[in-house]
């Protein structure tokens, strides 16, 4: 099948939202290459779940491509109309299953040697597209707060080396109750600006407060253990049938929210497509605390682009117990608190630096802290570029600092 030959029933299988997206641009979809159509359908049958930003950049896509004139279409599609696929690659059911011709798409363009073509190409049309619908600011400056060290008492590791260019460290932080002095100052900016999955709250362990606040989005790792535990059983069985590692993940990527007995709808929906992402397409979210944290953060950042993110890290089993875990082992695993301090710290850095490259990133404010210790850094406009400090100050002092 071409995409020339696309119908309205072709997108019968769509969810709502996916479905009248297709519809609406079906006279684009038509007229566009192979190689190029598949891969904007794998975003639009996954319409329903995205985030706002997200959806922002399909439609921006659209928008864009809709706006051109013949010529102008075929020359921005040269790139892909070039690549040459194999007779077969027609016969992939690629409406309904974009994903599928995707990877057979990508190990084919790899193997005729055509991988830096398309990339190429991808690279283009995308930043051509943000330079037509550039996306839009944040509301607000955005912050990123990482608190780390749970379960640590006495810690002679030099935090925050990455780090400290960029900001200043503070050595005599007060932070009596931080943590639900963090999370309160998430929640007063949730009542501020009340925009749907702006304000998030990832747990390593047991979260702080349960239910989360009014208007903030909270993923912890302790309340996925059923989600958790079905994607190790589902990692363990095709262990065990001999399936390689290119034939894992992709049956891993291919898990919904409808495989774990769930059919969220709404934000709901949303939120649950985002937890079952993080398990099925992390790499060793399924075992590490830390990772799962790091890796929460990273695609929240990517795909959400909240204004307001707080990570807080807890102990990590150790590779032993992950071991034991994927094996099928009920013992309980021995945790690692000063190697998830270790984790934390570096996935700290990772966090700024995803920060960084988001939108109005010259504004954001972003703050790491020791749980339950005096040290703390601060990045912002507000703040000196590898200072330090030595007076004493309390966190919420930081915070105040943070938001005048």
């Amino acid at each position: 099948m071409q995409p020339g030959q696309l119908k309205s029933e072709s997108f019968s299988g769509y969810p709502p939202l996916g479905r009248q997206v297709a519809l609406r641009g079906i006279d684009i979809l038509r007229k566009l290459p192979l190689s190029f159509v598949p891969l904007l359908l794998q975003q639009v049958i996954e319409y329903d779940w995205k985030f706002p930003p997200e959806r922002q950049e399909i439609d921006a896509q659209f928008s864009y491509l809709g706006g051109l004139s013949p010529e102008r279409l075929q020359q921005v599609m040269s790139g892909f109309a070039g690549l040459r696929l194999a007779a077969q690659m027609e016969q992939v059911d690629w409406v309904n299953s974009p994903s599928q011709f995707s990877e057979q798409l990508s190990a084919q363009l790899w193997t005729t040697g055509q991988i830096n073509a398309f990339r190429a190409a991808a690279v283009e049309f995308l930043d051509t597209v943000r330079a037509a619908y550039p996306p839009p600011g944040p509301a607000i400056p955005r912050l990123a707060i990482v608190v780390l060290g749970r379960g640590v008492s006495d810690d002679s590791y030099p935090l925050f080396r990455k780090l400290r260019p960029h900001g200043t460290y503070f050595s005599k932080v007060a932070a009596e109750n931080g943590v639900r002095m963090l999370l309160d100052h998430v929640a007063a900016r949730a009542r501020q600006h009340p925009l749907p999955f702006a304000h998030w709250y990832v747990d390593g362990g047991t979260p702080i407060a349960a239910p989360a606040p009014a208007g903030v989005q909270a993923v912890a790792y302790s309340e996925i253990e059923p989600l958790r535990s079905t994607v190790v059983a589902k990692m363990r069985s095709l262990l065990m049938a001999g399936e390689g590692t290119e034939a894992r993940r992709s049956a891993l990527m291919r898990l919904k929210p409808a495989d774990f007995g769930l059919n969220p709808a709404g934000q709901d929906a949303v939120s649950e497509h985002f937890k079952v992402s993080v398990l099925s397409e992390g790499s060793g979210t399924q075992f590490f605390s830390t990772t799962f944290v790091q890796w929460s953060a990273r695609e929240l950042l990517r795909r959400a682009q909240p204004l307001t993110l707080l990570t807080r890290y807890a102990p990590r089993m150790t590779d032993a117990s992950m071991n034991e875990a994927l094996g099928g082992s009920a013992k309980a695993p021995a945790l690692d608190a000063q190697g998830a301090l270790i984790d934390a710290d570096m996935g700290a850095y990772y966090t700024w630096i995803n920060l960084m490259r988001l939108t109005g990133a010259s504004e954001s404010a972003f703050l790491v802290w020791f749980e339950n210790h005096s040290e703390a850094l601060v990045a912002s406009p507000a703040f000196s570029r590898g200072g330090r400090s030595e007076a004493a100050i309390s966190l919420q002092e930081l915070l105040n600092k943070l938001s005048a």
